[in-house]
């Protein structure tokens, strides 16, 4: 090649270079919109977790939202009341905390409960399990035990018992929900902590069936339902339902007289803090 030829494409490359540089320089200084410093100082509050619980894509994009006006403090399930409080005097508004929600395992159908259909061979994932053919136990509506939640859990909140269910460890769980998303069956609820009956259950099938398929399935006896007065537990298809809007924490619990010891109390934290105090 011509050496000027070669001089001459140089110089151009680096003319245009030096002409660009100049105008992005320029065009950050014109454009640029200074950042509200309580953006920064509010997510250094929250946990960091980004678990995406409160509906933003990581604890950044919800505190800048948070700084906007265009979220609730409220909505985060993970920070603490002391982070919240910190927020809330950074940003100058009071400080309201939701109550504290808590993953909830709706079934009690693990090995030693549920009957099997066949031997599942394969991916030991629950929705692998679950699309295929929805695994080795006949109720279609319960826990399919390999932990697919356990491995979503971004605090080790849950552990998969020996009977193949998984177990929530309360003190750790945030109520992010990650948990929820990754069950294909739905069999995971979040609970405020002042819940504290719950059946165990999901199960749709008649009484007839739901008996062959798990010994501890609600079977619609309807037991619960009628020891309550009004709407307090309601049949759903064959299955009891609480209606936590109706239910009394303080009325009569009817869960000795479950046949097959699906609906049950949970001596929840808060409650044991109330009991303490």
């Amino acid at each position: 090649m011509d050496p000027t030829t070669l001089l001459v494409s140089m110089a151009s490359m680096g003319g245009l270079g030096l002409l660009f540089s100049v105008g992005l320089s320029l065009a950050n200084k014109k454009l640029y919109v200074a950042e509200d410093p309580r953006i920064t100082e509010v997510t250094g509050a929250l946990p960091g977790a980004n678990c995406g619980a409160c509906g933003y894509a990581g604890c950044a994009n919800f505190a800048e939202n948070i700084v906007l006006g265009e979220a609730e403090l409220s909505v985060c399930n993970v920070a603490s009341s002391d982070a919240i409080e910190e927020i809330a005097g950074i940003l100058g508004i009071e400080a309201t905390a939701s109550e504290p929600r808590v993953a909830r395992i709706m079934c009690q159908g693990g090995d030693a409960e549920a009957a099997k259909k066949a031997e599942y061979i394969g991916i030991q994932s629950c929705l692998a399990a679950d699309l295929m053919a929805g695994g080795e136990k006949q109720c279609s509506f319960g826990c399919i035990g390999y932990g697919d939640c356990v491995k979503a859990c971004p605090f080790d909140a849950l552990y998969l018992h020996g009977n193949r269910l998984p177990v929530v460890i309360e003190e750790r769980c945030t109520g992010c929900g990650k948990c929820l998303d990754a069950c294909p069956r739905g069999v995971i609820e979040l609970h405020p902590e002042s819940h504290r009956l719950f059946i165990l259950c999901k199960n749709h099938d008649s009484p007839k069936e739901s008996r062959k398929m798990c010994a501890r399935a609600c079977i619609g006896c309807q037991i619960c339902a009628r020891a309550l007065e009004g709407d307090q537990i309601v049949m759903d298809d064959h299955l009891a339902v609480i209606d936590y809007d109706t239910y009394g924490q303080e009325a009569i619990l009817p869960t000795d007289r479950c046949p097959t010891a699906c609906l049950v109390v949970s001596e929840n934290r808060l409650q044991q803090e109330q009991e303490a105090i």
